[in-house]
């Protein structure tokens, strides 16, 4: 038995270094290959820097490039994502907190319909939500992008779960014997309460609206109101021909950081409201 736990342990290691290096590959070959130009894209190791680092330049020429399209892009994924999360968050919190909470008629049959939409795949709605926007004139608007992205089934599921595992009916009573209203207890205890869900909620849907490709595709012709996602795609599309290939790979490159720096500045959050809840 003791011989075989130093090799079960080996085992285990082995695979999360073969997952590791699996994962991160592709992010090293795009880091370094946004610091080559185009000749050394074709030329040189993909997985090695060239003899002259072009990081800064390519940047450069990629902000602008096309009259500064790119940073456009950038703004409108942020203002879609971080909008749409924050707004997401707060109405899921709403409605998962009122499903564990508050006991009405059909509140099953709700939380089955939220359950069928988390396991519908998001494409099938992409032509209803197209010919829906048609019809109210708001196609290649802000809207129509933004309006989809406030909708999270799973973040409505996840808001019940956690609402029913870590908020106490005895709190929710006491403030009412206090005389605080419905909303008041919604906002001043159980959003406290809440915060772990809410992160997570919000880091999912950001992800989510930031990598969406098919709904702003379909919605928006304007190339001004398009997200990188989209940009970069149609860019791809003319590589070597209008558009040089370092740059696409460098937009890339950016288009991944503010996933990673969303992340990185929430997840202290994230890990001190999850011990909260446990000391709790």
């Amino acid at each position: 038995m003791s011989t075989s736990r130093p090799a079960g342990r080996t085992g285990v290691l082995a695979v999360l270094v073969l997952a590791a290096v699996y994962s991160l590959l592709p992010v090293w070959w795009l880091v370094v290959s946004a610091t080559k130009d185009s000749s050394d894209l074709v030329s040189s190791s993909g997985f090695w820097f060239s003899g002259h680092f072009q990081l800064i330049e390519n940047i450069s020429d990629l902000l602008g490039f096309q009259d500064g399209i790119f940073g456009r892009w950038l703004l409108n994924s942020l203002f879609y994502a971080v909008g749409g999360a924050v707004v997401a968050t707060l109405l899921s919190a709403m409605a998962g907190y009122v499903l564990a909470k508050y006991r009405f008629r059909g509140r099953e049959a709700v939380f089955s319909t939220v359950l069928g939409a988390i396991l519908l795949p998001a494409p099938l709605f992409a032509l209803p939500l197209y010919l829906m926007f048609s019809a109210t004139h708001l196609v290649n608007t802000f809207w129509a992008v933004f309006i989809p992205s406030v909708v999270s089934p799973f973040g409505v599921y996840l808001s019940r779960i956690y609402a029913e595992a870590a908020v106490p009916d005895e709190l929710l009573e006491a403030g009412r014997i206090d005389g605080a209203g419905e909303f008041r207890i919604f906002r001043s205890i159980a959003l406290r309460v809440l915060q772990p869900s809410l992160v997570t909620i919000f880091l999912f849907q950001f992800v989510t609206i930031w990598t969406n490709y098919l709904l702003p595709s379909l919605m928006l012709a304007n190339d001004r109101l398009q997200p990188v996602t989209v940009g970069l795609v149609a860019w791809k599309e003319q590589r070597g021909q209008t558009v040089p290939y370092n740059l696409i790979i460098t937009g890339a490159l950016l288009s991944v950081i503010p996933i990673v720096v969303m992340f990185l500045l929430l997840q202290r959050y994230w890990k001190a409201g999850l011990a909260s809840g446990s000391v709790k």
